[in-house]
């Protein structure tokens, strides 16, 4: 952090006034002495610790003769609770893997899905354990400042680094397109509810639509007469505007390009510190998926059939072959590998991170 500044090329009327204690001039002129012995990227001739001054004893002197506390030096400050960093992890990890889940349970088989999301956990918490370890174990170099890649290069040399990058590139690239793919949905929606709701359209769904899956089945849903058919009635004063609204407000041509005016600002926030509270507050959506489903498993019911081989129209088997369609799934649910290096540097209390 800078704690001076030369008053180059000032004028000032009162010319015997000390804006910079020597002590500050002569700790600065050290500190500019190591930062030249190499290069910025070579951290091994950086300062040492007693060049630099305390932290609380950090501040930015201004050429005109203020000195202002920098706040940022101080211990703690920009970092995470323990509690916080918790949540970033878990709404890190529960991603859009976890809409993916159930089909997951439905092709493994509801025994064997509940078994393997168990052993899947703890496998995927040891190999993080793992990870987390590895770092504290490289002795006589300070690794404060590594992430994964550098410790896969410690452990695996030049292949190892580079293959972290390339499938921690490929998870990455995949959830992002995901993600575009649902804020997109969710942005139509949105906008189409609000036009909807101010130009007061009616829009009437006589069954609800399911994406081509199958219909859920519920006994308290069940009707005389079931309707066959999906069809949609609206009515609006001005279908001219709702075409061109229709045209303006496409879900797969214009909607998903809206988003780059709407991420964009956020993405040149430098902090660390707000996107890890930023990010905190998807456990908002995740708590009201539980809540959701347990009000629904309540008012429905819980249903179970034990056919433990054989199919069946309305039940799952027990078990079934097609298991590893799950394990894939929750290969990717649980990956946290490769940033949870990142995500721990910010915790305030460093020694509850193992």
């Amino acid at each position: 952090r800078p704690f001076h500044v030369e008053p180059t090329n000032i004028v000032s009327e009162n010319d015997d006034m000390q804006r910079v204690t020597d002590e500050a001039s002569a700790m600065n002129k050290r500190i500019h002495y190591y930062s030249r012995l190499t290069s910025p990227a070579d951290r091994a001739l950086i300062a040492p610790d007693h060049v630099l001054p305390a932290p609380d004893e950090i501040y930015v002197y201004s050429p005109l003769g203020t000195a202002i506390k920098v706040d940022s030096c101080t211990d703690g400050y920009g970092k995470n609770s323990s509690i916080v960093t918790i949540f970033m992890i878990w709404n890190t990890m529960m991603g859009t893997s976890i809409l993916s889940i159930p089909w997951g349970i439905k092709q493994a088989g509801f025994t064997s899905g509940i078994i393997l999301l168990l052993l899947m956990g703890i496998l995927t918490l040891y190999c993080c354990y793992r990870v987390v370890k590895s770092r504290k174990m490289i002795p006589l170099i300070d690794t404060s400042n590594w992430e994964f890649p550098d410790v896969c290069k410690y452990y695996f040399g030049s292949f190892g680094q580079w293959s972290s990058l390339l499938f921690s590139m490929v998870s990455l690239v995949g959830a992002m397109v995901v993600y575009w793919v649902l804020m997109s949905n969710f942005l139509f929606n949105t906008g189409k509810f609000i036009y909807n709701f101010v130009h007061d359209i009616n829009v009437t769904d006589i069954v609800l639509g399911t994406n081509g899956s199958n219909k859920v089945i519920c006994p308290s849903a069940a009707r005389s007469h079931p309707p066959q058919n999906r069809s949609v009635m609206f009515s609006s004063g001005n279908n001219t505007g709702f075409e061109l609204f229709e045209e303006w407000w496409n879900k797969s041509q214009t909607v998903p390009f809206y988003l780059i005016a709407v991420l964009l600002p956020l993405l040149n926030l430098k902090s660390p510190s707000f996107f890890a509270k930023f990010n905190v507050l998807g456990t908002v959506s995740v708590v009201y998926l539980v809540f959701l489903v347990t009000v629904k498993a309540a008012r429905l019911g819980i249903h179970l059939e034990y056919d433990w081989f054989t199919e069946n129209d309305f039940f799952v088997p027990e078990f079934r072959l097609l298991f590893p369609q799950l394990t894939g799934v929750l290969t990717l649910a649980f990956f946290i590998h490769n940033c949870v290096i990142t995500l721990l540097q910010n915790n305030r209390n460093q020694e509850n991170n193992v």
